[in-house]
């Protein structure tokens, strides 16, 4: 029976190439690169407290003094030089010189002029959590937030928004990013929808570009697929066009479908190919399915109104919450959603922080609090992970009078839902918010935290022949874990 299998997968002969692959693959019997290996199977490693994953990356840098992470020393000694504090000796401590040997060669070191914080702060729900008042909606919902707030990396530019996907400084190439891990993990939900979509305007190509939603060396099948909030035309280049009928449509498959036996049995190995197929499939099934998600009008007034849907603010953003809800409610595993896209991106706050980020947080407080609300009220919360996190924090000191610099050292990330306790704080920065000095997380935990979640041992995905350290597989911040 092996043989038999072997022989219909390398020949392509039967149905498609590729679908009888794709079958083959998601038993577990496909032709494997390195004997004894077999790709997963499509099934969790074990019972999983998440279904699903909502992950809101917030472009630039997001400030955590300024968000989740408030500093209130920063006012204590604004104006004043860090030598003038009794926090001079920051950038000597031993977790610095330890890890982030190759940041600080190249660091846009803190600035001597401590920055105050630009905006207040207060408690929320029974947790006490504090929040910065830029996130009020947010804040309402403080006791559903794990908050970390001693996240670190090495690369102190904004090659960081991929470091940040793919755990690999961007020197180092391309690497699978989280998205494409569960979607590499697991098997699909639903045929008809792609399992790992990007909303929102993408990372730009100086800081990674595609590869902050690439599959590398997993194959372009697992590679993120991009959707835009439009239900005419929610997926460039899938449609046929108005002029084409649907049997010419299935006459044209037919055709392919010929070429790709054809093609299968000279180049049985080419995921290139594999994956082209895949997609043409993909695509076909997705012409009915995709507009159909994406069809806001068919949500009530009220939902609409709690993603900001009726304010020109937080229209475009409610807009993309709104719409991962739909694709997870219908069986998408992993929604990426980007927001601040341009250059570097729109949190990148060298200067003008402070107009900066209230107009940002304005976009994005109420559609996030809205999808927290509306994926509780459906319960959907329960077991979809929904992460908030940017490529790193900015410095204590100013820049250009009234901004802040990149910073690696410690900044903050969130996570809800999917089996995370709600209203707890793990990990710390100091008191000036420069680095973390309590509970230490490299990026990668919070893959592994993700990973762990969906049922999935980062370790047990590994690929043969592809080398990977220790630091790539993290490990899952248990303190948060329900």
């Amino acid at each position: 029976m092996k043989r038999r299998r072997t022989f219909l997968t390398e020949t392509g002969l039967g149905f498609t190439g590729l679908a009888l692959n794709a079958m083959l693959q998601s038993e577990g019997v496909a032709h494997a690169a390195t004997e004894g290996w077999r790709p997963p199977d499509g099934k969790p490693h074990f019972a999983p407290k998440a279904k699903r994953v909502i992950w809101l990356f917030m472009i630039g840098g997001a400030s955590q003094m300024e968000t989740f992470d408030p500093k209130p020393m920063l006012n204590k000694y604004a104006g004043k030089s860090v030598n003038e504090t009794p926090f001079k000796d920051v950038e000597n401590s031993p977790f610095v010189k330890k890890n982030l040997r190759e940041v600080i060669a190249g660091l846009h070191t803190v600035h001597p002029t401590i920055y105050p914080m630009q905006i207040g702060f207060k408690k929320y729900g029974q947790s006490g959590l504090d929040v910065s008042d830029w996130f009020p909606h947010v804040g309402g919902h403080a006791d559903k937030l794990a908050v970390v707030r001693s996240m670190w990396t090495t690369d102190n530019n904004h090659g960081a928004q991929l470091q940040f996907h793919t755990g690999r400084h961007v020197l180092e190439g391309q690497f699978p990013t989280i998205g494409a891990w569960v979607h590499y993990g697991l098997g699909s939900l639903n045929d008809n929808l792609p399992q790992f979509v990007v909303l929102g305007e993408p990372i730009d190509s100086c800081c990674g570009g595609p590869w902050a939603h690439g599959a590398h060396y997993l194959g372009p099948e697992h590679d993120g697929v991009q959707l835009r909030v439009d239900a005419k035309n929610p997926l460039p280049f899938a449609s046929p066009g108005p002029d084409v009928f649907q049997e010419e449509q299935e006459r044209e498959f037919a055709l392919i479908d010929k070429m790709n036996r054809a093609t299968q049995i000279q180049y049985p190995h080419d995921p290139a190919l594999r994956a082209r197929i895949k997609s043409y499939e993909l695509a076909f099934r997705m012409q009915t399915a995709v507009p159909d998600v994406m069809r806001l009008d068919r949500e009530t007034e009220a939902t609409r109104k709690m993603y900001g849907l009726d304010e020109k603010v937080t229209q475009p953003f409610g807009e993309i919450c709104l719409s991962a809800r739909r694709l997870v409610e219908q069986g998408t595993r992993f929604v990426q959603i980007f927001h601040g896209a341009g250059g570097a991106g729109a949190w990148d706050a060298h200067s003008n922080l402070k107009t900066g980020h209230e107009k940002l947080a304005k976009q994005t407080d109420k559609p996030i609090a809205g999808l927290l609300e509306d994926l509780k009220q459906r319960g959907l919360l329960e077991d979809t992970l929904v992460v908030w996190c940017t490529e790193f924090g900015r410095t204590p000191g100013a820049q250009n009078s009234n901004g802040r610099d990149h910073h690696p050292y410690g900044f903050t990330i969130w996570m809800a839902g999917g089996g995370v306790k709600g209203g707890v704080t793990h990990g710390a920065t100091d008191e000036l918010g420069f680095h973390a000095i309590e509970n230490r997380h490299y990026v990668t935990d919070l893959h592994a935290t993700v990973l762990h979640q969906m049922g999935l041992d980062a370790r047990r995905l590994e690929v043969p022949g592809r080398k990977r350290i220790d630091v790539d597989f993290g490990a899952p911040i248990r303190e948060i874990l329900a």
